[in-house]
């Protein structure tokens, strides 16, 4: 018998015993179209064209270099999570955003981390909130996602997480700056001269939060975002990053990164809403995301996105998000204001 013969015979019992073929049970992977987009964010907030602390020249080259890997490998075909996770590192490891190396000091003079991944391919997630000794939360979160049954692990939980997973690990003195050290001074001198017990500021590069989305080759999604929280949070406060739907959030119709007031984005359910609007009201992705941002406060934030079919855009209300898009429809521009 010949090994064709052979195997529509043993498709054939299988058939009848109520079984198939393990090859059947294979997903078939989406084909390449070619197309890609990457869209990527350090954070939005009161950033003044006056930036005292970072040239403005500094913030575009971190954005330029962060665009520039995320468009290496989309070009290259990766996976769009693989895309998203390497460009997050980049901006973790960069001290002038608020995530990772530069995060926002808490009330007590320490660093809590906070960081989710989710792709829209059966609507998978994984996040991490409160770590302090792992120098990526980013790849902390996917292993989450790829390596347990959960969605978010916090605090002690998580270190041991990634103690196991063996992720690099830091002092949390490595996430010090100068700049953000600056901001807590300037914090506690208000809340003494106040004599008041508010959480947390709406300073220069406050928020500061990094993000990334992204439509492979295959049409495929993801999104990114990690954080270094607020100057001056208390209590282990934990904001919209690491919620999915909040301020992450991936599915078949589109995939958004935020940064804002955390407690506003999760309030709203913002990452969500985005992909809302696009299925129940036929909005494309741009008048979905200025109109889910519409309906906060001003100075609250904005968000990135990008749809399944690759258009892309973002939207916020504050006086700048830092950004930058790209596209393989020869589309590429970083900015930081309005104009």
């Amino acid at each position: 018998m010949s090994k064709s013969c052979w195997f529509v015979a043993v498709a054939l019992v299988m058939m009848a015993c109520g079984t198939t073929p393990s090859v059947s049970n294979v997903p078939a992977q989406p084909k390449s179209d070619g197309r890609w987009t990457v869209v990527l964010h350090g954070g939005a907030g009161v950033i003044s064209r006056n930036l005292s602390a970072y040239p403005a020249e500094g913030y575009y080259a971190a954005l330029n270099a962060a665009l520039e890997e995320g468009i290496r490998r989309a070009k290259a075909g990766e996976y769009a999570l693989d895309v998203a996770e390497a460009v997050v590192r980049m901006l973790e490891d960069e001290p002038r955003f608020n995530a990772g190396r530069g995060a926002a000091f808490t009330a007590d003079g320490t660093h809590e981390l906070d960081a989710c991944v989710m792709v829209g391919d059966g609507l998978r997630t994984g996040a991490v909130a409160g770590v302090t000794t792992v120098r990526h939360p980013i790849s902390l979160a996917r292993k989450v996602m790829e390596q347990t049954p959960h969605v978010l692990l916090g605090g002690i939980g998580a270190e041991k997480f990634a103690d196991e997973m063996k992720v690099e690990r830091v002092p949390n003195t490595w996430f010090d700056t100068d700049h953000r050290r600056k901001l807590l001074e300037e914090w506690r001198a208000e809340q003494k001269a106040s004599h008041a017990a508010r959480d947390g500021q709406k300073s220069e590069s406050a928020y500061g939060t990094v993000g990334c989305v992204v439509r492979d080759t295959r049409g495929r999604l993801a999104a990114a975002t990690s954080t270094g929280g607020l100057t001056g949070k208390r209590f282990g406060r934990i904001g919209d990053a690491p919620i999915a739907g909040a301020g992450n959030y991936a599915d078949s119709t589109c995939a958004v990164s935020c940064s804002g007031t955390g407690e506003v984005f999760i309030r709203h359910g913002v990452a969500r809403e985005v992909s809302t609007r696009m299925k129940y009201l036929g909005e494309s992705v741009e008048t979905a995301a200025k109109s889910v941002i519409g309906m906060l406060d001003p100075g609250d934030g904005g968000l990135i996105a990008v749809a399944a079919d690759g258009s892309a855009t973002f939207a916020f209300n504050t006086e700048g998000l830092y950004r930058g898009i790209a596209d393989s429809q020869g589309r590429r521009e970083t900015r930081i204001w309005q104009d």
